[in-house]
């Protein structure tokens, strides 16, 4: 059983010092004199690091959760023990005890910071501005979404043309007092007509289809139910649509389960029918982790079938959909990619050639064309050739005979047109420093919309008419936030070596003119994997902290993500992860080398593969951090691929099941690398973890088994900065997160960084 904790208030006479993140010790000369276990000295820290923080009055009493000793696992001959394993059950009364415990010591202590109310309502003013997506044709009309500032979900928008007045068409805000539920997915049918949307609740990946008639706004009665990660594409008749479901399980399916995913397959349900009529035509019973991809092509005769197994490299199939007029079951599926060694997207198609998108033999990314009567590898042919240095990242058919392609040069955007059949680039249009992080357009229309952002620019959606040469984007829609000038900062790319020499791209966001004297905190935000880029874009949080503590925001875009295609991908998964550890290690020592910040005043933070970084860099070198933000992080590296959707991972981390990858995660697993501060160990920075009840993508259980044991091996030790969990309800891994739990949980945030370094809020 767990204990109930509290916080115990004491008197401080003199303000705490940084050094509770134990500083370079220096003892040579003391050690030859008193041993080292019984007198430690630290070196002397900038004034900077002098904190006069609640955290110095504070002694946490953690909740002390019971131990399983006799649970242990054999991993290839290693015993490893796990006394936690209760907590892998979300529905025992022991895990909501222990979960009602941490909230219990946690809310009170983010509740106390001095200057909560004062940050909520500077988020929540700075948040309220309006928020738009390019608009896209679908049929005769235009739809956009928006959010008129604090709404808690998107709003879908109608227009009978770009000129005419819109009107709501689909608001989610409807559909529950709170906002948790969200619209997760949303497909049209050709002409426009039918609309198919999913509806997630409480943040959950689990999703249900519902369909509307465009014209009377009517919905129709089926819901297509035990759907996730589905695909979802009609066909050209407009009468049916292709997604991609779960079988019945026994149990809860509403994404507080930790069950894992498996038979999924591909489904055909014709409009205004119940589901139980639906139609399975593809499955692969013989691999029952397979997820399957499934898009209509831009002609409608083939149906593009793509299995994925992990996070990476998918198979590829077609069926000939003319030859299946009358979809009743299995569908005849031809096979031309027979290994997972690639990626495989498909962008269009003339006739029987198709374009795909793919990294095969060009870790950057090329486009090939593939005449699916002929579909053997030696005839694919080259349209755009891999780029040496720019990722290409994706591209879309418009205008009948031309693509739109977007680059990644250097993590920041360019977006070019090209000749669809030869590949010539007809122009590239002019971006600032930022990411393009909208796009619309298809290629039956003759207009495209894309949308721009910056760390500093809150969006601009432009359009381009194919109808007038030359072609010129105009401003479409340009989103101005009140308060905010983005004149007083600078964003600015530098380079920095790590660990192996390696040259690693960081963004540094600030004031203007802020002194390099190392008095400045610091807030370093990492992801590293997955191929996932990570460009620059707008936050409010971002602004409040550069604005009100004259914070230093900085990104660097570590190995593991696609920054640089699939080379920058393979040098952090797999066997190279301690590479990303490395790269966002060697970031903050660079920030404070060039007296950016000292360690005492940096706060790191992560979400999902991301909580699993700086979990791993806080046990690695906790004497680099002030305080640490661990969000919905895969931290027991050892049982990940156990739960929901897990498995998939094991393309970047490898699985205990294989005895090299097990004695690699173990070495860095979060869970499994805890230490207890000592002589030979730093204390920890100030720890906050972060999970949700409703996080199906990873599961709790994660958080909830790293807390106990941190807690756990530091009580009765030096450890005196906070580590605390802060667990949400009504909540996922974070799609679809309501407005208002968005600000709740970046006002805690921002609260816990005040309340553990001393910061100061200036209005």
């Amino acid at each position: 059983m767990t204990h109930v904790a509290s916080i115990v208030h004491i008197d401080a006479s003199s303000p705490l010092p940084c050094y509770s993140n134990c500083w370079i010790e220096e003892r040579k000369f003391l050690s030859s004199l008193i041993p080292v276990s019984r007198f430690v000295v630290y070196r002397k820290l900038p004034l900077a690091c002098i904190s006069t923080s609640p955290q110095s009055s504070m002694i946490f009493d953690y909740p002390v959760a019971r131990r399983d000793e006799s649970v242990v696992d054999d991993y290839h001959g290693t015993k490893i023990k796990d006394p936690y394993r209760w907590l892998e059950d979300p529905d025992s009364n022991e895990t909501k005890e222990f979960i009602e415990a941490e909230n219990k010591i946690t809310r009170p202590f983010l509740d106390a910071c001095p200057i909560k109310s004062d940050l909520n309502e500077r988020l929540t003013e700075l948040w309220n501005y309006p928020k738009y997506s390019s608009p896209f044709r679908r049929g005769d009309r235009y739809f956009f979404f928006k959010n008129t500032g604090l709404q808690n979900q998107n709003v879908l928008y109608v227009q009978d043309s770009l000129d005419s007045e819109p009107r709501v068409f689909l608001d989610p805000n409807s559909l529950s007092e709170d906002g948790t539920i969200a619209l997760s997915g949303t497909k049209f049918t050709e002409d426009g007509s039918t609309l198919a949307y999913g509806l997630s609740v409480s943040g959950s990946d689990w999703i249900t289809i519902h369909f509307k008639d465009v014209a009377t706004g009517e919905d129709y009665p089926e819901v297509l139910k035990k759907v996730k990660f589905a695909s979802m594409s009609w066909s050209k008749d407009n009468k049916g649509l292709f997604y991609s479901r779960y079988p019945d399980q026994v149990g809860k399916t509403d994404g507080s389960e930790t069950e894992m995913n498996r038979d999924q397959k591909l489904c055909y349900h014709r409009l205004n029918t119940p589901q139980s009529e639906d139609v399975i035509v593809v499955e692969f019973p013989e691999e029952p982790l397979w997820r399957i991809g499934a898009e209509v092509t831009d002609c409608g005769q083939y149906l593009i079938v793509s299995p994925v197994k992990d996070c990476r490299d998918n198979l590829l199939f077609f069926a000939d959909l003319s030859k299946t007029p009358e979809i009743t079951g299995l569908l005849n599926l031809t096979q031309i990619v027979h290994k997972f060694e690639a990626d495989y997207e498909y962008i269009t198609n003339e006739g029987s050639v198709a374009i795909f998108r793919t990294n095969r033999n060009s870790p950057n990314y090329r486009l090939i064309k593939i005449d699916l009567e002929n579909p053997a590898q030696e005839n694919w042919e080259t349209v755009i050739p891999e780029h040496p240095n720019d990722v290409l990242d994706w591209a879309s058919a418009v205008d009948q005979d031309k693509l739109v392609i977007h680059y990644v040069r250097d993590v920041k955007s360019v977006l070019q047109l090209h000749s669809m059949w030869s590949g010539e680039l007809l122009q590239t249009f002019d971006l600032g420093v930022g990411a393009v992080v909208g796009f619309s357009g298809k290629k039956q229309h003759s207009e495209i919309f894309y949308h721009f952002m910056s760390f500093l620019t809150p969006g601009i959606i432009y359009r381009v008419d194919f109808k007038k040469q030359p072609y010129q984007p105009t401003v479409f829609r340009e989103v101005k936030v009140k308060g905010f000038d983005a004149s007083q900062y600078e964003a600015k790319q530098i380079f920095y070596s790590s660990k192996d020499g390696t040259k690693v791209p960081m963004f540094i966001v600030s004031k203007k003119g802020l002194p390099r004297d190392g008095s400045n905190p610091a807030y370093v935000y990492g992801y590293g994997g997955f191929n996932i880029n990570v460009q620059p874009v707008f936050s409010v949080t971002r602004i409040v902290f550069m604005q009100h503590f004259s914070g230093i925001i900085a990104i660097p875009n570590i190995r593991g993500g696609g920054e640089y295609g699939e080379r920058w991908h393979d040098g952090g998964r797999l066997l190279n992860k301690q590479n990303v550890f490395d790269d966002f290690e060697a970031a903050t020592e660079y920030l404070v080398r060039e007296k950016y910040t000292s360690p005492c005043l940096v706060t790191i933070q992560g979400g999902s593969n991301g909580g699993l970084l700086v979990a791993a860099c806080v046990n690695q070198r906790p004497e680099l951090y002030g305080a640490a933000i661990v969000q919905v992080g895969v931290l027991d590296m050892l049982r990940y691929q156990k739960f929901t959707i897990g498995h998939a991972w094991v393309s970047d981390y490898g699985s205990s099941d294989n005895k090299t990858h097990f004695e690699n995660l173990i070495k860095y697993s979060p869970l499994h690398n805890i230490h207890r501060p000592d002589e030979n160990h730093c204390e920890y920075p100030a720890i906050l973890v972060l999970t949700a009840d409703h996080d199906d993508r990873v599961v709790p259980l994660h958080s909830l088994k790293y807390i106990a044991e941190l807690q756990h091996t530091t009580r009765g030790s030096s450890q005196t900065a906070p580590l605390l969990a802060r667990i949400d309800t009504k909540a996922g891994h974070g799609g679809g997160k309501p407005t208002a739990k968005i600000i709740e949980e970046n006002t805690d945030i921002l609260c816990f960084m005040v309340q553990t370094l001393g910061l100061k809020f200036v209005k």
